[in-house]
């Protein structure tokens, strides 16, 4: 039944497609939550009133930040293919993607990480100072468990924009399911693939935010 209703969909082909796009996800996701709360923290920490008040570095970073995060995502990948070309070897496949992906999905993360942490009750941080806490003890025992929930939340929704960013990163031979819906479906006039291949996409889309919300709130002590 589901054969003669999708004729042209090579089931196969299509897991091996949402496998790649879980790759690259996944891969990115992490590098991204590592890179984005160091970024976030720098961000924090060197603005004015924090422990590493610093107006030079933060406008660095700052400036960083706010210009990856606005550079629209195919035309970052152009921009990157010599950076991917250097430290990959090539710019096709699931791997090649990878720069462009975490590079994109970074510093939008930091952003939320720093209005995350600009939550915290001052209070609890001075509480901290005042007990002779060390700057590494303040980021790990106060700083990054209070706005966990923050954090969690941030990821979820940065996963879900990954999500898309690999499917665009299909289109210029990333691999994945917006390679295979272009490619085999779109250019073919092959509805049936791109039908699946999206349906594909928000059912990882809807896993991703159904997980946060539930890490989330178990977090979330208020």
């Amino acid at each position: 039944m589901i054969n003669e209703s999708l004729p042209n969909v090579k089931w196969e082909s299509m897991w091996e497609a949402t496998r790649e796009t879980l790759y690259m996800t996944s891969i990115s996701v992490v590098a991204t939550f590592i890179l984005g709360i160091i970024l976030g923290l720098l961000l924090f920490l060197t603005s004015k009133g924090n422990i590493w008040e610093n107006p030079v570095i933060n406008k660095v970073i700052a400036a960083f930040v706010n210009v990856f995060r606005s550079i629209p995502f195919l035309i970052l990948i152009v921009l990157l293919i010599p950076f991917t070309k250097l430290i990959m070897g090539t710019m096709i496949g699931q791997n090649a993607a990878l720069p462009a992906l975490i590079i994109g999905a970074a510093p939008f993360y930091a952003r939320m990480v720093e209005i995350g942490l600009r939550e915290i009750d001052k209070g609890v941080i001075e509480a901290a100072k005042s007990m002779g806490a060390r700057t590494s003890t303040i980021i790990w025992k106060v700083l990054i468990p209070e706005s966990m929930p923050a954090l969690v939340s941030g990821i979820t929704v940065t996963a879900i924009a990954l999500v898309g960013y690999t499917a665009m990163a299909g289109v210029i031979g990333a691999g994945g399911l917006g390679n295979l819906a272009y490619l085999e479906g779109f250019q073919r006039s092959r509805n049936d693939v791109v039908l699946v291949a999206t349906v594909i996409i928000l059912i990882i889309v809807f896993i991703i935010q159904f997980i946060g919300d539930i890490i989330t709130s178990k977090l979330d002590k208020r």
